[in-house]
């Protein structure tokens, strides 16, 4: 688990930060800080692992405040203003966010941290509470989720981390996707490209080199086609 906390005077920055990190189950928010003065007196008395620190605050500027750390936690920038960023990279942060980011550009920046922070990692804990359909528990979203095999439409690798679709949710798990390859049965899911695995009964249909699941295309990968084709001429 890394911890982390949050230094912006911004409450709608907080919101969305917090909201996206959320997604991520390594992750846990320790403290919220409206100004630097607040951060440092928190981290006077506390250890975390990284911080999402704004350069524009009142009374002490974001560089500013990590200039007067005797050994600052990893950082990663976010601010509405590019003029900053090489002098935030002369500071060894970890990486820089310009407002608005998105979901996907914070956890590039994540993936950042957890390559050069040691952390325990997450794992898949299976249940035989019923024998028929292997349900597991999967940690996401800080949460322990009950899996039922049957709900999952199919599974996407996505940089460090994997996104499990159901038919009501979608979970991000800090699993790797060879992990569900290896616990889910080959009857029911395939593996269609090196970052997708389709659960067979979910097949709407095949056009091509994509697989539609409900609304959803998913690619065949070149050196699957010959199991996808098994498929349909067996």
């Amino acid at each position: 688990m890394l911890k982390y906390i949050i230094i912006d005077d911004e409450p709608l920055a907080h919101e969305i930060i917090e909201e996206f990190c959320s997604m991520l189950p390594h992750l846990q928010l320790k403290k919220n800080c409206y100004n630097a003065m607040e951060a440092m007196q928190f981290l006077n008395s506390n250890t975390i692992d990284f911080i999402f620190l704004d350069i524009n605050m009142p009374k002490l500027r974001g560089l500013d405040f990590l200039k007067t750390l005797t050994n600052p936690p990893k950082t990663i920038i976010t601010t509405a203003y590019k003029e900053h960023a090489l002098e935030g990279f002369e500071l060894n942060v970890v990486d820089y966010l310009l407002k608005p980011f998105s979901f996907d550009r914070l956890v590039k920046a994540v993936n950042k941290i957890t390559e050069i922070t040691p952390f325990q990692k997450p794992e898949i804990v299976t249940s035989t509470l019923n024998l028929n359909s292997k349900r597991f528990f999967l940690k996401g979203n800080k949460k322990h989720h009950q899996i039922n095999p049957a709900d999952i439409l199919f599974i996407e690798a996505y940089g460090n981390y994997t996104k499990v679709f159901l038919k009501e949710e979608m979970i991000v798990s800090h699993e790797k996707i060879s992990s569900f390859e290896n616990l889910l049965s080959q009857e029911n899911f395939l593996r269609v490209h090196k970052s997708f695995i389709v659960a067979i009964d979910k097949i709407k249909l095949i056009e091509g080199n994509r697989i539609h699941i409900n609304d959803h295309k998913i690619p065949i990968g070149q050196t699957y086609k010959n199991e996808i084709n098994k498929l349909y001429n067996s």
